[in-house]
């Protein structure tokens, strides 16, 4: 799997925890649960180096309360990505 697209997931979440949960360093429990759910889910993803935006994917790897939480970090954290 695209290390660059584990390493932008674990950054997004970082962002959101620490601006919606106050977390300096470490993730809170929630958004480490996130974080490791993200890294397996993409280590196994089918598309493999090929992977699509999770937008245009045909394939929803997530489960739909992952999905929903994971979507709400990437609204959030996305548009923030371009100052950190």
């Amino acid at each position: 799997m695209n290390a660059t697209e584990k390493k932008t997931i674990d950054k997004m979440i970082h962002i959101y925890c620490h601006a919606k949960h106050g977390t300096r360093h470490d993730l809170c429990t929630a958004c480490t649960e996130l974080n490791e759910y993200a890294q397996k889910r993409l280590s196994k993803c089918v598309y493999g180096d090929k992977k699509p935006t999770c937008q245009k994917c045909p394939v929803h790897c997530y489960a739909p309360s992952m999905k929903v939480r994971i979507k709400e970090v990437m609204h959030y954290a996305g548009p923030r990505m371009l100052f950190k």
